[in-house]
């Protein structure tokens, strides 16, 4: 229904912090933020054509098919708290993995001695 509604706002939010921290935080971060927004974006595209497809989001207004009806509303606001924070918050936290396994691959990266990195 509108499940994807919710990552897209996390992207608009991350898309926004991502441009008022660009040059105040480290080039490593600014690229590692970059990561989080693509896969936001690109999922919520995703899930967005799903709907589209299966005819839950049309062309005209209200735009999604279950805002027409107020109970068929509140069911929809339910699926976003539910889907839509679920996956907002899993995606988040496999970009948090990513983001830490390649902040420890990086920190190795530069301990090792110039030899060691060459080859």
């Amino acid at each position: 229904m509108a499940c994807f509604i919710v990552p897209a706002a996390e992207a608009v939010v991350t898309t926004a912090a991502a441009k008022l921290t660009k040059g105040k935080i480290s080039e490593s971060m600014t690229h590692k933020l970059g990561w989080l927004n693509r896969m936001l974006w690109g999922g919520s595209a995703l899930l967005a054509f799903e709907h589209v497809w299966h005819g839950e989001l049309i062309p005209v207004f209200p735009f999604l098919t279950n805002a027409a009806n107020p109970v068929d509303l509140a069911e929809m606001f339910s699926e976003m708290a539910t889907s839509g924070v679920g996956m907002a918050v899993l995606v988040t936290g496999v970009w948090g993995v990513m983001a830490a396994v390649s902040h420890h691959l990086e920190k190795k990266a530069r301990s090792l001695p110039d030899a060691e990195a060459q080859t």
